[in-house]
């Protein structure tokens, strides 16, 4: 694990300490908030560019999942010199949407900040084959997956991050009378 990159991301306040409220339902001590990185441009540009180093791809488009990926697909397409374009839901679908759209034979690398599930990611993968386009590769901030996420190609994470999740009953955080706070943006 990056102990570096962990201490830049506590101190931006991307990841932090307490008792959360997750969307799933769950409880945990830590929460991972990677917009907080993009409250310091600089600082994000020096993150994003150790991603950079991990890509070995021809890229022609960058595609994220709005809202969380948008600002890493942003300065990823820029560090890459190639479009940026995102997809959105439209009554619960995951879609293309602002005139947004992809030419047949597209090299396109998918971006999200935060791995957990790869829903969002898998829901964009299919946009982008569905336009006869490549996904080379997907990018992360943060793996958050424990190994369970496989994308059938490259999967590429900054960091890998272990989060022990509670189901209420059963968090000790909940028995510490620790405050309960839901940091996250979508609704339970």
């Amino acid at each position: 694990m990056n102990k570096q990159l962990i201490k830049q991301l506590e101190s931006l306040g991307a990841l932090k300490t307490g008792h959360f409220l997750l969307t799933s339902g769950l409880h945990s001590a830590q929460y991972m908030q990677c917009a907080a990185v993009f409250e310091h441009p600089r600082q994000a540009e020096q993150i994003v560019k150790q991603l950079v180093a991990l890509l070995n791809y021809k890229i022609d488009t960058v595609v994220a999942p709005a809202i969380g990926g948008i600002t890493l697909g942003y300065e990823l397409a820029k560090a890459l010199d190639c479009r940026f374009i995102f997809a959105e839901r439209e009554n619960g679908v995951m879609t293309l949407r602002r005139g947004f759209t992809l030419s047949a034979n597209e090299q396109v690398l998918v971006v999200e900040d935060v791995v957990t599930t790869g829903g969002s990611v898998r829901e964009v993968i299919k946009i982008v084959e569905d336009h006869d386009c490549t996904v080379q590769a997907v990018a992360a901030l943060v793996d958050r997956s424990k190994g369970q996420v496989d994308f059938d190609m490259p999967f590429h994470a900054l960091l890998k991050l272990d989060i022990e999740v509670y189901q209420p009953d059963q968090c000790p955080l909940c028995q510490a009378d620790l405050p309960l706070v839901k940091p996250g943006s979508r609704q339970i």
